[in-house]
């Protein structure tokens, strides 16, 4: 699978999983792992930019800041 198409399905299951922080926050753990240095950085802006207004996922920022 293209990086790209990666990238897009992570947005898509992070989003369909966003009620739940504590399953947004495997499955962003599992998306950096498997993601591609340049997709995780990527990912992380979008992640810093979704959470903003949802409190209940911030933590989930710990990850992209270890």
């Amino acid at each position: 699978m293209k990086t790209r198409a990666m990238f897009d399905y992570t947005r898509l299951v992070l989003e369909n999983v966003s009620f739940d922080p504590k399953l947004f926050y495997k499955e962003l753990s599992k998306a950096i792992n498997y993601l591609l240095p340049y997709d995780v950085e990527q990912l992380s802006k979008w992640v810093n930019g979704y959470v903003k207004n949802k409190p209940e996922l911030h933590d989930s920022l710990n990850l992209l800041n270890a």
